[in-house]
């Protein structure tokens, strides 16, 4: 109990903000679900500079959690088709990026601080940055983990900033692939969005992702606290 109450009082901003991101993004696809619903072709017949202005406006609601990324892979690859999947990708890398700052901004470090209090939950911390490219690797390749939310989770645990980037982009490849695959095979783009058809084969991949990232961050933090454990007993000796 006094580990709570001392985790809310020191860190009621960063926890608010956390709770933010995942609300977020329910709110922000079904106002844009709407929004495209009465103007299907908002996004069509775009001129060279608004298809950049539109990368880079998807990569800042991806930051703050305004539209969750398999929103984004399915209306980009309905709209602009493969020629636009790179765009998607550097946007992804910017959002990540953009995410990544704010959060160590709102953060400031207090997180960690806090944690430094509690010997056991600080080691085990401490085991799961030694471990941060498969952590990232991991959060980001299940299709349900929101993606501001772990962006702003790896954040606050200081993950280092190069490796976070490259870990996150390398690890949402399979998925987005994915849903941007099935963006470009819809026939509108309110359907793509409130119920992509995903076939049999792709409920299978969906739920494959979902199990490597399940059972995999479970194994991390397992061997994290293994680990800390470990190290406990031999400084205690």
């Amino acid at each position: 109990m006094r580990f709570l109450r001392d985790l809310f009082r020191t860190n009621f901003s960063t926890l608010l903000s956390m709770g933010l991101l995942v609300a977020m993004p329910v709110v922000g696809s079904s106002s844009l679900s709407w929004l495209l619903y009465r103007n299907q072709e908002l996004l069509q017949h775009l001129s060279p500079l608004q298809v950049g202005l539109y990368f880079l406006l998807i990569a800042f609601t991806m930051a703050f959690a305004l539209t969750p990324t398999t929103f984004v892979a399915l209306v980009t690859g309905f709209y602009f088709g493969w020629l636009g999947f790179p765009g998607m990708v550097v946007s992804y890398a910017l959002a990540a990026l953009v995410g990544y700052a704010i959060a160590s901004v709102l953060d400031h470090g207090k997180m960690l601080t806090f944690l430094h209090h509690f010997p056991k939950a600080d080691a085990v911390m401490r085991e799961l940055k030694n471990d941060s490219w498969q952590l990232i690797l991991l959060t980001r390749i299940s299709p349900v983990l929101p993606f501001a939310l772990m962006t702003f989770v790896l954040a606050v645990m200081r993950v280092e900033r190069k490796r976070f980037l490259l870990a996150s982009v390398v690890g949402m490849l399979p998925r987005s692939l994915f849903f941007y695959w099935l963006g470009t095979k819809a026939q509108d783009v309110f359907s793509a969005v409130r119920n992509p058809d995903s076939g049999s084969a792709g409920k299978i991949l969906i739920g494959v992702l979902i199990a490597v990232s399940v059972f995999g961050l479970y194994w991390l933090f397992n061997r994290a606290l293994n680990r800390a454990l470990q190290n406990s007993q031999k400084n205690s000796t």
